[in-house]
């Protein structure tokens, strides 16, 4: 009140009670007026049916004076009078009751009859009292629902798919995002962008490489892999931006460009190049491309032919390589002549080597477009200096010595060219024999001794400059089945093939070398660390999985490679080549087809690799070996149906006692070795011989599941052994069954088909294990007499949380029904798996949900009642 007091003249301490508080009451309507005279909204009170009062923003807002407005009806700034009415019927019920009535948008005309959008809030200024008035607050929001109009507009109609995202789950998006992606509208809504990637690893990973970027107020652009609704992959590019840096909670919006075809076409178009690569680097004629006088690239006979390194004459100029700029004038000139008439120019000129010597060359060129005559051109170069030499010497000696010297003049022509070919044959000698002593014959590679060489003045470099070297040890997997089966001219022909690729997967400073059989080494200086080690092993890989078509065949191959740096892995010859070997060792173990370093483990590894191959080569006539049988159970009546025989192997130790090692330590090194063939056959003999022995003892007579490895399967004489096998032991052809890999199966076609009749003649079953890990001919597999198929338990594995298995299984089922063949569930550990095959129609199973493999004792017990329920089986299984 004091504040008041003070702003009027004639207050004192006489003035009574009521002249302050009128004086007070002034300057309030004043600060009250002046608040409605710049309020930023529209402000109206009206009576019913009439404006009453408004401040200048609402005049602004409409167009309208004060003066017009208080002569106006309401219903005049509507767009009708019934949508004045339906306004006030929608207000004054909410109004009678004392409530703020809001609309959030409501059309209003203009004086110039435009349309106006507004924000409408209302109060009554008595609830009880339509009469006394309402206040309205009118703001104006034509430029925001326009802006939204337009957003919405771009939204639907862009081509691009547009995501908006929160705490990485999808808010919002447009059709094209859903037609890209196989959702629906409103699908995908609530949902995590998980759905979007083929993992977790791609999405963990991909908000580790987005989110930081996009936090520090970047764009975050990238190229990746994602995954449709239907589980599809398709190839994108993102971008992606955040709505306020300052606070990424208010989410992210992704703009998404489906580039699968492009992607497609760019690796179509890499492969393209890398063969025209391979095929101008093999040319006898120096190729090169010339743009605006420079060359821009050529092939190695161009750069051998004017004496420059890899690379050293691209971006040169054309003029270095003719002896004088007169003759680069002109021969430019007469090739401006041949491409002005639409001409293939073709001359034959002198030009200059790096060292200064010259040489003839014949040369043609011809335009890229014809129409573009000073665009880029290609350009075949020979060396015809020594025919160039020849012809000037005859031409020379005919015209001094004319026709009384021609029988001197050829006589001394022909001692010329005698003298010219032994110099020739001479220089050929030497480079044969040079090329002998460090290059390999067959794929013209350098041999062990040229990469020993390298590989110590690589090792000294790297010592001396602090850089790191790698050393990589390639193994072909299963060269030598391609070998054995298909004959050595094939295997030839692929191991040049597989030299040609290395080649082209690495730099030209890097060194290809074959050790000789199916080894290969890349020597690697200079190289930047493991990654790029990686991106290179990752590059031959993609090299060699090409198939190599050769007369008729199509020839698959693919690398085990291992991989040690110096000098981190070792810093002499001898060390880095026995590290990289047990590298390579190590990825064949891995399942091959894939690159490994060497760490301390593998040393561990491979002396415990010697250990075990070493004990093994008199394992057998120790009698080390027993077998262990699994049961095969009928899935409806988990009755017994069969018995898979499995080797194990009872080690001695030196202390006396004995270790079991598990099948998948010692049996590849029995494939590798070759024991495998006398081995597998003590294996047949012994199955038959037990089952023989059970039913002597009165004991139910069940089929014998007996796997035969692919080399034991191949050998010459695996028929007779068998024939020999149950004619001694007496056993009936029918109790058994082999199991033979669907990859083995399928790699010597008519011969697999002429082992198996010969085995089906003789009474035995036989069944395809493993399948759907290899590559099955339909029509070898309707021709083979086979009438079992095992499902590998990679596919029983997740069968219960991933939809692509099942359907793998009810695709292998619907196979096996068509072609008459029953089916056994390999790995089966949950009721929940066995269910769901015995539901998709699976006849038999095997795994431990039943048992696990189980010594002869203790099948003995089993086959008393052929019960395979869990408290029927015996204690240990």
């Amino acid at each position: 009140m004091d504040r008041y007091a003070s702003e009027l003249p004639f207050a004192d301490d006489s003035d009574s009670a009521r002249d302050i508080e009128h004086a007070m009451l002034r300057v309030a309507l004043r600060e009250q007026h002046a608040i409605l005279e710049n309020a930023p909204v529209g402000i109206v009170f009206t009576l019913p049916g009439q404006f009453k009062s408004c401040n200048p923003r609402i005049c602004e807002m409409l167009d309208y004076s004060y003066a017009q407005l208080a002569r106006m009806h309401p219903a005049e700034i509507f767009g009708s009078h019934a949508a004045y009415q339906a306004l006030t019927d929608e207000a004054y019920p909410v109004l009678a009751t004392g409530g703020l009535f809001e609309k959030g948008e409501y059309p209003f005309r203009r004086r110039d009859g435009t349309m106006m959008w507004a924000r409408l809030r209302a109060r009554a200024v008595d609830p009880n009292a339509r009469e006394a008035g309402t206040i309205w607050i009118v703001e104006d929001v034509t430029e925001t629902r326009q802006a939204m109009i337009e957003v919405q507009a771009i939204m639907t109609n862009a081509p691009i798919g547009i995501m908006f995202a929160r705490s990485r789950v999808i808010q919002r998006y447009n059709p094209a995002f859903g037609a890209m992606f196989g959702y629906r509208d409103g699908e995908a809504l609530g949902r995590s962008t998980r759905i979007l990637y083929r993992d977790q690893e791609s999405f963990a990973a991909m908000g580790d490489a987005a989110y930081p970027q996009l936090a520090r107020g970047h764009a975050y652009r990238a190229e990746t892999e994602m995954v449709r609704s239907d589980g599809g992959r398709i190839w994108v590019q993102m971008n992606g931006y955040l709505f306020n840096a300052e606070d990424p909670e208010q989410g992210s919006i992704w703009m998404i460009e489906d580039r699968t075809r492009e992607r497609a076409d760019e690796i179509q178009l890499r492969n393209a190049l890398m063969e025209n690569r391979a095929i101008l680097d093999n040319a006898v004629l120096g190729i090169a491309v010339v743009e605006d006088g420079v060359t821009l690239h050529c092939n190695s006979k161009m750069e051998e032919l004017f004496g420059a390194e890899a690379g050293g004459m691209d971006g040169a100029p054309v003029a270095a390589l003719y002896p004088n700029e007169a003759g680069f004038l002109a021969a430019r000139a007469e090739t401006a002549t041949s491409f002005a008439a639409g001409q293939v120019h073709t001359t034959e000129v002198e030009l200059r080597r790096r060292d200064g010597r010259r040489f003839w060359a014949r040369l043609s060129g011809r335009l890229f477009d014809v129409a573009d005559q000073r665009g880029r051109s290609v350009w075949l170069l020979d060396d015809i200096t020594a025919r160039r030499e020849a012809a000037e010497a005859v031409r020379r000696a005919r015209d001094e010595l004319e026709l009384r010297v021609a029988a001197r003049t050829a006589e001394l022509a022909g001692a010329n060219k005698l003298l010219r070919e032994e110099i020739a044959e001479r220089r050929q000698a030497e480079a044969r024999v040079h090329h002998l002593a460090y290059y390999d014959s067959l794929t013209r590679l350098a041999n062990r001794a040229l990469l020993s060489d390298r590989l110590d003045c690589a090792v000294r470099s790297a010592q001396r400059n602090g850089r790191t070297l790698a050393v990589m040890f390639i193994d072909l997997d299963r060269f030598k089945n391609i070998n054995d089966t298909l004959g050595h001219a094939t295997g030839d022909y692929l191991l040049c093939e597989v030299a040609k690729r290395l080649c082209t997967a690495v730099r030209h400073s890097d060194t290809v070398a074959r050790l000789g059989g199916d080894e290969f080494v890349v020597l690697l200086p200079d190289v930047g660390g493991a990654e790029e080690c990686g991106q290179v092993a990752g590059k031959i890989i993609e090299a060699l999985a090409t198939p190599v078509p050769f007369e008729g065949h199509s020839l698959h191959i693919s690398p085990s490679i291992g991989i040690c740096l110096c000098p981190d892995d070792g810093a002499d010859v001898d060390t880095l080549m026995r590290h990289a070997d047990a590298a390579m060792y190590h990825a064949k173990a891995a399942g091959r087809n894939n690159y490994q370093f060497f760490n301390q483990r593998m040393n561990q590894a491979a002396a415990r690799r010697f250990e075990l191959e070493s004990s093994l080569r008199g394992a057998l006539q120790r009698g080390e070996f027993e077998l262990h049988f699994q049961p095969i159970v009928d899935t409806a009546s988990r009755r017994l149906h069969a018995l898979e025989v499995l080797l194990r192997w009872r080690r001695g130790g030196k202390d006396g006692g004995e270790t079991l090692v598990g099948p998948d330590e010692f049996i590849p090194i029995l494939e590798e070795n070759g024991m495998i063939v006398a081995v597998g056959e003590w294996v047949i003999r012994n199955a038959c011989e037990q089952s023989m022995a059970w039913q002597a003892q009165g004991l139910a007579a069940v089929p014998l599941a007996i796997n035969l490895s692919a080399r034991q399967f191949m050998h010459d004489g695996l028929v007779d052994s068998i024939r020999c096998i149950v004619g001694e032991t007496g056993i009936d052809p029918a109790l058994v069954e082999f199991e033979i890999t669907e990859t083995a199966l399928m790699q010597h076609g008519g011969q697999t088909l002429e082992i198996l009749r010969q085995m089906n003649g003789m009474g035995m079953r036989l069944s395809i294990d493993d399948f759907g890990t290899g590559y099955s001919s339909l029509a070898y597999l309707k021709r083979f007499p086979v009438r079992k198929i095992k499902i590998d338990r990679a596919f029983v594995r997740e069968l219960e949380a991933s939809a692509e298995d099942r359907a793998i299984v009810a695709a292998v089922m619907a196979l096996a029904n068509s072609l008459g063949l029953s089916v056994v569930a390999e790995g089966v550990e949950t009721e929940a798996q066995a269910g769901l095959l015995h539901g998709h129609g699976c006849q038999y199973a095997q795994g431990y949900l039943f048992a696990r493999p189980l010594p002869a004792s203790q099948a003995a017990r089993l086959l008393l009642t052929r019960d395979c329920a869990r408290d029927a089986l015996p204690a240990t299984a």
